[in-house]
């Protein structure tokens, strides 16, 4: 007699599922709300039992799309654009094509994404920011099926693989190059350092460093624009605007600044412009610094002195942590599927440009201190 065949109803009762379940787990496509346990009782019932899948009939020339889900919080900014440009060169390289999901920095919207990459089917995930912290227990456990990389700023509470960047850090290295000039009585510009946006609180508080060991510490002024800005959708100019407009108000008021610094390129280039709509000479008045090192610093009329932290690179190389993590998954040497980590961290460099020359203020002044040592 014929031993009967088994089928996903004998799987679902074994396991104590239905077989929506078993269906969806045994053909990876997983629902963010299953557990561990679940989808391991699923596993294992269907190994006891001998159950196959049933071999699904494709057309000829058809086969299954290779998926990346690419989350970013937007995609106005020319850092998140490059990034992206780095993850689809690579992404292209191995055949795979590339889902965005633009979260706009809204929790709500970065929650709908999360449920709905279960129907995409994808192979790995991206993140080009730090996740919702609410979303990092979802996102861990996501990564035990699938390969995630997150393009952060280093978190000491992300436990899965992370192209990092230490925003203390390029925060210092701006301070330090400043002082270096001779600037004293500086400002930066930024967005909103709210408690969710702690990341850009670090560059400036790195920043702030500098200048507090070198004694002028309450010589810089920090500017930030309103909360309201990061309730909006941005706009292809909300960064600009930032620049543009706080330096205007800056300015009425503090009149002998000598250097202005932007938190990212998009908001140097709107200071840019305020200073030479008001008069100011670039760098002959007032020196102006960004980050990120984008296309457009270079070809201004006089470009940008920016920090280059390899933004292409970052897409890049997160992209090959997910193909080197389904190499593993799919090449099997013994019993034990391997567990890495993967940790990469570019350090970041000044790129002196047009913008900037030495305070000759400063200068000067050190001219007349020499003199009188000399007597």
């Amino acid at each position: 007699m014929a031993k009967k065949k088994v089928t996903s109803s004998d799987v679902a009762k074994r396991a104590g599922v239905s077989q929506a379940t078993v269906s969806m787990v045994l053909n990876k496509k997983y629902n963010v709300s299953f557990s561990k346990e679940v989808i391991q009782k699923v596993e294992a019932a269907a190994g006891e039992l001998g159950y196959e899948l049933p071999k699904r009939r494709t057309q000829r020339g058809e086969r299954r799309e290779k998926l990346l889900v690419v989350i970013s919080p937007n995609l106005t900014n020319p850092y998140y654009v490059m990034l992206l440009q780095g993850i689809e060169s690579r992404a292209t390289e191995q055949g795979f094509g590339i889902f965005v999901c633009n979260t706009q920095r809204d929790l709500k919207l970065e929650e709908r994404y999360l449920k709905m990459i279960s129907t995409l089917n994808a192979q790995g995930i991206i993140y080009m920011c730090n996740p919702g912290k609410c979303f990092l227990g979802q996102l861990k456990e996501m990564s035990e099926r699938i390969p995630v990389v997150v393009i952060n700023n280093q978190e000491k509470h992300l436990d899965v693989d992370a192209v990092e960047l230490d925003n203390t850090k390029l925060g210092r290295l701006m301070g330090r190059h400043l002082l270096e000039l001779g600037h004293q009585h500086v400002a930066y510009i930024t967005p909103p350092l709210t408690a969710r946006q702690k990341q850009r609180f670090r560059r400036v508080e790195g920043f702030l460093d500098e200048f507090r060991k070198a004694g002028y510490g309450d010589q810089v002024i920090v500017k930030e624009a309103d909360e309201e800005f990061d309730r909006n959708v941005p706009g292809i100019d909300s960064e600009y605007r930032i620049g543009y407009d706080l330096t205007k108000e800056l300015l009425r008021t503090e009149k002998d600044l000598t250097a202005i610094v932007g938190l990212n390129d998009m908001i140097a280039f709107g200071i840019m412009d305020a200073l030479q709509d008001m008069k100011y000479k670039v760098p002959g008045d007032v020196s102006v610094m960004g980050c990120d090192n984008t296309l457009f610093s270079k070809v201004k009329k006089v470009s940008l002195t920016t920090i280059e932290h390899f933004v292409v690179h970052k897409g890049m190389d997160a992209c090959d942590i997910i193909m080197k993590k389904i190499s593993s998954r799919d090449w099997k040497y013994t019993e034990f599927e391997p567990v890495s980590i993967y940790h990469v961290e570019y350090e970041p460099q000044i790129v002196v440009r047009g913008t900037q020359w030495k305070n000759r203020f400063a200068v000067v002044r050190g001219i007349v201190e020499r003199k009188n040592l000399l007597g």
